[in-house]
């Protein structure tokens, strides 16, 4: 049986898909949410084996706090899934340096303050996983979603640095790239105002969030069956390092990777140039 710590509790997104699968593993989970009440008849329903904490991830304090009461309450995490997030759509050059700030605080650094808080545990333990999820936006910058993409490219940089530091000491680390999925992830889009601080961009932010508005609830991606690809990797023998998911999701990153792939080797030569020349 393991405990699961699960950030990002809102109904309908990945975070509960997480907690409802994990319980039926016969897990134990501790989910957490900004507004938890939201929560307290799905906790009823699972008793003792669940657990709901509030949890604005932006507050170190309450970070610790929660850890602290999960820990104490199951006797440690085995499982944590940084899921918290959201996106902030306009132009890098007219998005306001307060939602540039807002997105990188809840986007990375409340990953960061995560990890700092459960990793002490596991390491004691000798075992663990840590699940961070980013986005495909983390592998290719989306325009209109650059500073949500800068946070999530943070993410696959410090995901990759983390999972060679503790791989001594039996955790695991994996990075889940979804694409497109039926969560509520764009279902404030349609009555958040436009803030552009900049006009010019104007027509092209309209356009951005026009077109998360129309995808909302018409998302290809299931979340749950995202979640159970996700389980499922980490009970394979040698689990993926990062996972995509969805079918465009996939489609994007393969071009993506495609097209890096067919650039770096058409300037090979130009890299290889820069070194000093070999000694005589």
């Amino acid at each position: 049986m393991k405990t699961w710590f699960i950030t990002g509790g809102t109904p309908g997104g990945f975070g509960p898909a997480y907690a409802d699968i994990a319980l039926e593993r016969g897990d134990n989970v501790v989910l957490t949410a900004r507004r938890p009440h939201l929560l307290a008849d799905w906790a009823r329903d699972h008793g003792d084996r669940a657990l709901v904490l509030p949890l604005d991830v932006t507050d170190t304090r309450q970070i610790r706090e929660a850890v602290q009461a999960a820990e104490e309450r199951f006797e440690g995490i085995d499982v944590l899934v940084n899921n918290a997030g959201r996106g902030w759509y306009g132009s890098v050059e007219g998005t306001s340096d307060t939602d540039v700030r807002r997105s990188f605080e809840l986007n990375f650094f409340s990953v960061t303050e995560l990890l700092r808080a459960v990793l002490p545990g596991m390491r004691a333990r000798g075992s663990g996983w840590i699940v961070n999820m980013s986005s495909v936006a983390g592998l290719r910058g989306v325009p209109g979603f650059g500073y949500y993409s800068a946070a999530k490219f943070a993410v696959e940089g410090l995901t990759e640095a983390l999972r060679h530091e503790v791989a001594p000491f039996g955790i695991n680390v994996l990075a889940v790239e979804p694409g497109a999925f039926r969560t509520r992830a764009y279902s404030g889009f349609a009555d958040e105002p436009v803030s552009e601080t900049v006009d010019a961009y104007l027509p092209f932010v309209e356009s951005v969030r026009a077109s998360m508005v129309g995808q909302d609830g018409r998302q290809p991606g299931d979340p749950c069956r995202g979640v159970r690809t996700v389980m499922d990797a980490m009970d394979q023998d040698e689990p993926p390092h990062r996972l995509v998911l969805g079918a465009a999701g996939y489609d994007a990153v393969h071009r993506q990777l495609e097209g890096m792939s067919e650039e770096l080797h058409r300037y090979e030569a130009a890299s290889r140039s820069a070194d000093f020349p070999p000694a005589p």
